[in-house]
């Protein structure tokens, strides 16, 4: 029935048995083989969810491979459809047919809006161009971090120092 018991309950076990082994007046040898014991199921359950966390990971990993697979192939059909496009205009052009009606759909070739195409950029004025506003000042989390270790004060920020679960 133990082994049902999720990571989180035989934690929370153990840590009970720990205090209650601390309160005993046991010798060392009792204790560390008691404990033993304990952290025997607590470790099978954690490399058990470590196992699954890694199987997970390895699915996410997958996914992302088969996402790009198919955005290059996405990419692929679009182009190849452009070029069937092209290919399809600059014919019905060469050969002056400007509609094609079918059951289907119609096809016609129409005219674009006029484009402005700028040949010599540094020869238009002033007045033409657009001054973007300057970015907003990014924070330097490094230089924070680098003057918090040196004991500086920076009004706002503090250090903080988590921890994490390495699986090897």
């Amino acid at each position: 029935m133990k082994n049902d018991l999720s990571l989180y309950l035989l934690a929370d076990e153990y840590l009970v048995n720990l205090r209650t082994l601390a309160d005993l007046d046991l010798d060392e040898q009792t204790v560390t083989d008691t404990l033993e014991g304990l952290s025997g199921e607590l470790e099978v359950k954690a490399t058990n969810v470590a196992a699954f966390a890694r199987n997970l990971e390895a699915s996410a990993e997958a996914i992302k491979n088969a996402e790009a697979a198919m955005a290059n192939r996405r990419r692929s059909i679009e182009r190849r459809a452009e070029r069937l496009r092209d290919y399809l205009k600059s014919n019905m052009e060469r050969v002056g047919i400007l509609k094609i009606e079918s059951p289907q759909f119609c096809l016609s070739i129409k005219k674009n809006p006029p484009a402005v195409h700028v040949e010599a950029p540094e020869l238009v004025p002033a007045e033409f161009m657009k001054i973007p506003p300057p970015p907003p000042p990014i924070l330097d989390k490094k230089a924070i971090g680098d003057a918090l270790k040196a004991g500086d004060d920076v009004p706002g920020c503090r250090l903080e120092q988590g921890t994490r679960l390495e699986i090897k």
